[in-house]
């Protein structure tokens, strides 16, 4: 009843229209009076969405917030109750106060999410060219509301086939990249919502030729430099404290970079500069703590870097940064098996390399990780053994010093295992022979 009596307040064109509309706007915070308004009252929508192109700009703002309350909701019927809205909210994009049009963005944005009948009727009305003409606003709000808009798209099930490619055709791309990676001067809103974006233009594998050529491998390379160089600088003495926002974009430009560089062999060219090693690791150390995840997303890297690249396996080794590495091994279940990862992919490249793993403490580290409850984490490690033993015999004499052959003969009789296991007891206990099974070293895709 409630409801039908502001309804009518507002159809009735009173003085006090606005005041009914903003009653109206708080009772559409509840989930059932919002099914009520869009099921059961005749016109309700059609009331609204006529409030919404009024020439009285407090009224079409009160009726903007009011469609805004019907967008939250998880109800794909509301959502759909909404699309004869859908081409007035994409016109009112171009114009009107900052507020009005952040007010349009994030009621797109949610019932993008919502429903699908709404983003098959906003593409042919021109979603993907409004964006592209949006993109270029001086408005940091307008820009923040515009990245949430497109990675609720981009997230769509038809992304792939419908969205992406004409993202591709637009300037949204250029655009895109530069406000990511100017976001640490510009602003970290926009450039969060526009890095996730990118990766999830990135992660669906069909776009990445066209990015490669917008160079975004090298841009999104020095901006992980910008972001390790700023983690630093306003900490106070001893202190950690990076940037409001910092940590927000290293996760999806992180796995950017991860998938680009898996789709390519020859991309490692393009980011060949062993800064970018001592940069992750300096933003590892520094978001570690408070962000346990970042150790996952800054390995996927590290062993896409070095997955065929001797050039970053050698820098690591250089630089020292082993230690650091090694120090990684116990942050998680997943932590663990790519910390192995990225020392065979160091290993695999021969007796140099395997001399240098054996003369840091890589052996004892080794030990607890043979006990670890996981199997893919035990099998790298004993890939990791296998080349070490191969390429520097007197590492398999040390590890039988260091109690190693009991270690592996707990896994003689564990079906995913024992062949290997044997194969080094083997090799532990004559000289090194021809043993082979192949090393798992590939470059791996980071989360979609």
């Amino acid at each position: 009843g409630q409801v039908l009596e502001l309804l009518r307040g507002v159809q009735r064109g009173s003085e006090d229209r606005r005041r009914s509309l903003s009653r109206l706007r708080w009772a559409l915070q509840n989930k059932e009076t919002q099914q009520k308004f869009v099921s059961r009252l005749e016109g309700s929508i059609r009331t609204l969405v006529g409030l919404f192109t009024s020439s009285l700009a407090d009224v079409q703002m009160e009726a903007a917030r009011c469609l805004h309350e019907l967008s939250h909701s998880s109800d794909p019927a509301v959502a759909e109750a909404c699309l004869p809205a859908t081409s007035y909210l994409l016109t009112y994009l171009s114009g009107h106060s900052v507020e009005f049009t952040e007010l349009c963005l994030y009621t797109l944005g949610n019932l993008v999410v919502e429903s699908e009948a709404v983003r098959k009727q906003l593409l042919p009305q021109g979603i993907i060219p409004v964006l592209a003409s949006c993109i270029q606003s001086p408005h940091e709000a307008v820009l923040e509301g515009l990245g949430y808009v497109l990675s609720q798209l981009l997230q769509a099930k038809e992304a792939p086939t419908e969205i992406i490619p004409a993202v591709l055709d637009s300037v949204l791309p250029q655009h895109m990249l530069r406000l990511v990676c100017s976001g640490l001067r510009a602003g970290m809103g926009a450039a969060v919502e526009f890095a996730w974006c990118l990766h999830y233009i990135v992660c669906r594998h069909t776009a990445n030729a066209a990015l490669l050529a917008l160079g975004a491998l090298p841009a999104l390379a020095s901006l992980l430099l910008d972001l390790a160089s700023e983690s630093g600088r306003d900490a106070p003495e001893g202190g950690r404290d990076a940037p409001e926002g910092l940590e927000l974009l290293v996760c999806p430009v992180l796995r950017c970079l991860s998938n680009l560089l898996a789709e390519e062999t020859e991309c490692e060219a393009q980011v060949r500069d062993e800064r970018l090693l001592v940069a992750l690791f300096l933003l590892l150390q520094r978001l570690l703590q408070p962000y346990p995840s970042i150790a996952q997303e800054g390995l996927w890297l590290l062993n896409n870097l070095t997955a065929d690249e001797p050039f970053f396996c050698s820098a690591l080794l250089s630089l020292g940064l082993l230690p650091a590495l090694l120090q990684l091994l116990p942050c998680s279940q997943m932590a663990s098996v790519l910390v192995l990862t990225v020392l065979c992919n160091i290993a695999e490249k021969g007796p140099a390399y395997c001399q240098q793993l054996h003369r840091q403490p890589t052996l004892p580290l080794l030990l607890p990780a043979l006990a670890l409850p996981d199997p893919q984490a035990v099998g790298q490690c004993l890939e990791l053994l296998h080349l070490l033993f191969l390429h520097c015999p007197e590492a398999a004499a040390d590890f039988v010093r260091q109690g190693g052959q009991r270690a592996l003969e707990q896994h003689q009789s564990t079906p995913a295992l024992q062949e290997r296991a044997r194969a080094l007891l083997d090799m532990v206990r004559q000289p090194p022979g021809a043993s082979n099974f192949n090393p798992c070293h590939a470059t791996l895709p980071a989360f979609s």
